[in-house]
């Protein structure tokens, strides 16, 4: 059954959204939470979540892709009545079946291009489920302005690719009303994913910024689904990300996932450090694999680039020989040199760099003057705004410019093709181009080096009538910002906005010896080749199964409200203590031993009053008051504190640096509950901390009278943990031969004896 919709999307954007689903169709389950957090979060009356035991009415092991669009063409029939859909052979989502199981169905979920009228949606639906096994969602027109063009489109994507908006007219301020339009669209695909959806047996795949926030309210519904999502786009370093104001709340919605994907490494050390700065959570490396602990949950990390689909390229470059596209390109440029940009129209593909580089190069080596064309393919705008206009324009100036300075009859130096261009023609161009210049400032994966070196691997090989038979080597300049930059060993990475460098790269790449070209085109070739589109579905799928193994294995509880959600696995063998339990066998005994941790626990970890209020003197009075209690404070803090703060109180009992002072009242004095005396190693381990601290910013040394501890709380927390683990290492070597043990914590490195430590009076601690 769908969910109801929201009707307040201020609350919607907030976070304080209701659970999906009816009331009674809800199963409550108790809650549980294993790190430092609020009691009251763990309310029964807070949060309710439903477990996955809901069944859909289709069922199999099947794999839900969800995306912004499908990957369908849409089009009116010519008498207006309906509308023809077919395969979009272009899409990356189409060609990922190719890794699945053959027996895996595929579901598709997502929007149309097109608009359709409310009274077909329900026909359109139905037919789309059953040609295509696609689930349609049909966003209100006034949803999608603000969920695409306005959200996604004027906050995510610049901030992604690094441009923050300094001014309105620059990127534009964030508007509230445009993220209330993006939670709400992310809802509403997560109730077309549910209408399908058999959560005991199908793995749901996210794709793409567009729906960062839609983990949530499918983890919210069901606790143990599998839920993978891949970011085609780059992400931005800590430093830019966490100028979003919804940063927090994209983050936790994306750590509902199971599996989070990347093209390269840069892009996930960049969310991790985001999580790590902002959340406070820290990854490992377990084995090969990059996992974040997330109360109970491995999140996995998966770097994989993704690849194109070899049998769609060389279907295009067939299409393209019958056409004759090859002999048409090479007959216009026959005796000159071809370097090709294939570019979307944006402000990001640095397109008027590459002009200004060719400008350059044509100056700098007069010999290629009359020889050299660039080819500049710029496909259509997809947005909308001043800066493309602005950057249109600055385009059109450079090639007229560069036309007129270095042109002659027969020969111009730019050839600018502002217009769609269809696969089999480009495929074309790839054919007869002697390079490829990529020179974007800020991009993601960026596929066309990769089809640009299958086309020059040749049409099976084989001599075609047009003459153009497999040219087996290609150079490539690429800009070492975008998403295939690592996996091209070969190229000549390029900093796009050094011109004059830049030019130099196309100059070297034209002018390579030809058995160097064939020698790095193979080299690529076998990449390329091996790291289809299908090895990356087919990789992404075994790490969502590997990590979503232990699913069952748990127990699942969710806690927190709206983007606060979040699943807490732990040991089946666990139980959580029943408040009327402890009540009734409290009142039951005669003799009991309370010990509470004061940092954290009776006093609040990030307060900066340290001392006890009087409320907390006052209940502390009252418990260790009653002659059946025995009521004791264990903290790392040294005596001298606990005794100026807890005065007041006369029965109460202190354990003092973690139990090495001891004192049992008020009246009674101190005792010392180790055999050790010597403390001679702290003149060894001071130097060494003293060092740091010095090295450190925001750290600072606290001594005490059995141990030596050194804090970086309120330093940089990426800094502070690398001078931690180096001080670790230090510190046990300096003191190998000591009779002490070296720790770290959170947010420390202490040193302390090693001698056992013994309490008087104590039978059972």
């Amino acid at each position: 059954m769908m969910s109801r919709s929201y009707t307040n999307l201020l609350d919607l954007a907030s976070g304080n959204f209701p659970v999906m689903g009816r009331e009674r169709d809800r199963r409550r389950m108790s809650r549980v939470m294993t790190v430092p957090g609020s009691i009251c979060e763990l309310d029964d009356d807070q949060a309710v979540s439903v477990s996955s035991d809901n069944q859909s009415s289709l069922a199999g092991d099947r794999m839900i892709v969800v995306a912004n669009q499908l990957p369908l063409k849409a089009k009116r029939r010519p008498d207006n009545k309906g509308w023809s859909f077919s395969w979009n052979e272009d899409s990356l989502l189409l060609r990922l079946k190719d890794g699945l199981p053959e027996d895996m169905e595929v579901l598709f979920v997502g929007s149309l291009s097109v608009d359709v009228d409310p009274i077909e949606q329900d026909d359109v639906s139905s037919y789309l489920l059953d040609k295509f096994r696609c689930v349609p969602t049909f966003l209100p027109p006034n949803i999608v302005e603000k969920y695409y063009e306005g959200f996604c489109k004027r906050h995510l994507w610049p901030l992604f690719h690094y441009m923050l908006p300094f001014s309105p007219d620059h990127g534009g301020r964030f508007d509230r009303s445009m993220w209330e339009a993006y939670v709400s669209a992310n809802k509403m695909f997560s109730q077309k994913v549910v209408e399908v959806l058999n959560p005991e047996d199908d793995f749901v795949w996210i794709h793409d910024y567009h729906l960062m926030v839609l983990p949530t309210f499918l983890r919210r519904r069901f606790n143990r689904l599998r839920i993978g999502f891949f970011l085609h786009s780059p992400f931005p370093s800590s430093e830019i990300y966490r100028t979003l104001p919804v940063r927090e709340e994209i983050l936790k919605a994306l750590l509902c996932s199971d599996l989070v994907g990347f093209h390269t490494f840069d892009y996930a050390r960049h969310f991790l450090s985001c999580c790590s700065r902002m959340l406070g959570l820290e990854y490992q490396s377990k084995r090969g694999y990059i996992g974040l602990e997330y109360y109970g949950r491995t999140v996995g990390i998966k770097i994989m680039p993704v690849g194109i689909h070899m049998g769609h390229i060389e279907s295009m470059k067939k299409i393209a020989d019958k056409e004759l596209k090859f002999k048409e390109l090479k007959q216009q440029f026959e005796g000159k040199t071809v370097l090709l940009g294939v570019d979307d129209l944006d402000i990001f593909k640095g397109i008027n760099l590459k002009l200004l580089a060719m400008e350059h190069m044509l100056k700098q080596h007069p010999s290629w003057q009359g020889q050299a064309v660039l080819v500049q393919i710029a496909n259509p705008m997809r947005g909308k705004g001043i800066d493309l206009e602005e950057i249109q324009a600055e385009i059109q100036e450079s090639c007229k410019r560069i036309n007129k300075q270095f042109g002659k009859p027969g020969y111009e130096p730019i050839v600018y093709i502002d217009r769609s261009v269809s696969s089999s023609e480009r495929m074309a161009y790839y054919s007869v181009a002697e390079c490829v210049v990529v020179t974007a400032v800020r991009d993601g994966m960026n596929l066309t080096p990769y089809e640009y070196i299958v086309c020059r691997q040749g049409v099976s090989g084989a001599e075609t009538d047009s003459g153009v038979g497999g040219p087996d080597k290609s150079m490539l300049v690429v800009s070492e910002f975008i998403g295939c930059s690592p996996s091209l060993s070969g190229a000549i990475r390029i900093n796009p906005w050094n011109v004059e460098a830049t030019a130099e790269a196309m100059n070297e790449a034209v002018s390579m010896a030809e058995q160097e070209k064939q020698l790095r085109h193979e080299k690529h070739y076998r990449y390329v080749s091996t790291h289809d589109v299908a090895y990356w579905s087919r990789s992404f799928l075994q790490d969502m199964e590997r990590t979503c193994a232990d699913h069952f294995r748990k127990r699942c509880y969710g806690i927190g409200l709206g983007f606060g959600f979040r699943v807490v696995s732990l040991d089946p063998n666990f139980r959580k203590l029943s408040i009327d339990d402890i009540v009734n066998a409290y009142i039951k005994s005669k003799s009991r031993a309370i010990f509470l941790d004061y940092d954290g626990t009776v006093m609040p970890q990030n307060s900066i009053i340290k001392s006890p209020s009087a409320n907390v003197i006052s209940i502390l009075n009252k418990l260790s008051g009653d002659p059946n209690n025995t009521v004791f404070i264990v903290s790392g803090r040294g005596r001298e504190s606990l005794t100026k703060w807890f005065s007041p109180c006369r029965k109460l009992g202190l354990a003092a640096e973690h139990g090495y002072f001891l004192r049992w009242e008020r009246e009674q004095k101190w005792e010392v509950c180790s055999q050790t005396s010597d403390f001679g190693w702290m003149q060894l381990a001071e130097p060494v901390m003293q060092s740091y601290t010095d090295a450190t910013d925001g750290s600072c040394i606290e001594r005490k009278e059995s141990a030596i501890v050194w804090q970086y709380r309120d330093a940089d927390s990426g800094f502070g943990f690398s001078q931690a683990k180096e001080m670790l290492d230090h510190l046990e070597s300096v003191l190998a031969n000591e009779p002490v043990a070296v720790k770290s914590g959170q947010h420390i490195v202490e040193v302390k004896p090693q001698a056992r430590i013994t309490y008087p009076n104590f039978h059972m601690f």
